[in-house]
């Protein structure tokens, strides 16, 4: 069982669930370090004060600077005194429906498991959230930060997720976007009526373990095959741009995507799949000759 980053309880009204905190995600980067070209040895970053004297790890602590030039230190003791509650403490604040929350909100997530003296109290609340649809609003203190965050069942575990605050968010009034005239932006029914047909062509169940990092896996390739031989074939080069100024016949592009998709899938799909998709197909074609 991996470790907990964090133990404390959820607490809402008076009701105390001890739990554990797990991180839910695994970054699976590429670490690259950086080298003298020269002799291929590893540049080490290390850290320094002012006066250029390298510092080790056990000599360094935390400072806020209350007056130019002016600190106070923190050790983890202070930040937790600070409010020991808040420190141990997911504070159910509110409930909320599962879908009121922008997914643009949402930053990480984290699982939560109970000790054994919370397991009760867990499921009761996992199983009142599946029941009512909703998820919790919290506030919660992990490391130095106080976070926004969500407590959401997720099959037989409550994740919390951490989420941003509304001043996180940058407003996109200052965007250049196309507005609701389809008219004035020269989008056609046809085109519409083409481009729901291309998304009902694609449409899949949702099964993450089908997606994989596939650039991860061709840049690792490329190593292997630079260590094995010393050297690999050009990178092809990118498909140009599309010019600015050069008119894009989307209707073309929405068609041959429909045909390639019904292609590729062939022999999959069912007869009475095939009967709707021409039908449409066919009513689009006499609404373009109509109009």
């Amino acid at each position: 069982m991996p470790r907990s980053l964090w133990k404390g309880a959820i607490s809402f009204g008076l009701v105390n669930i001890p739990v554990g905190l797990f991180p839910a995600e695994s970054r699976d980067r590429l670490r690259f370090r950086q080298l003298d070209r020269r002799t291929m040895s590893v540049i080490h970053e290390e850290r320094q004060n002012e006066q250029n004297e390298p510092v080790p790890p056990e000599d360094i602590v935390k400072g806020y600077e209350y007056r130019s030039g002016e600190f106070v230190t923190l050790s983890e003791e202070d930040f937790q005194r600070a409010d020991p509650v808040a420190t141990q403490t997911i504070e159910i604040t509110a409930f909320v429906g599962a879908g009121e929350i922008d997914v643009t909100y949402f930053e990480r997530p984290y699982y939560l498991a109970p000790t054994k003296a919370g397991r009760k109290g867990y499921a009761l609340l996992r199983e009142t959230l599946r029941r009512s649809g909703r998820v919790a609003v919290a506030r919660v203190v992990i490391r130095t930060r106080q976070y926004l965050a969500a407590v959401v069942p997720r099959g037989d575990v409550l994740v919390l997720e951490l989420l941003r605050y509304a001043h996180e968010l940058r407003a996109p009034d200052e965007l250049d976007l196309p507005g609701d005239d389809l008219e004035e932006l020269g989008v056609s029914d046809r085109e519409i009526a083409m481009a729901e047909q291309l998304v009902e062509a694609m449409v899949e169940p949702w099964d993450p373990e089908q997606y994989r990092d596939e650039y991860r896996e061709d840049l690792l390739r490329l190593i292997e095959e630079k260590a094995e031989v010393g050297g690999v074939e050009p990178v092809a080069e990118a498909a140009p741009e599309q010019p600015a100024g050069e008119v894009i016949d989307i209707m073309s592009l929405l068609k041959r995507s429909v045909e390639e998709r019904r292609a590729r899938e062939g022999a999959g799909e069912t007869d009475g799949a095939r009967d709707t998709d021409g039908a449409g197909a066919d009513e689009t074609s006499a609404g373009s000759r109509g109009g």
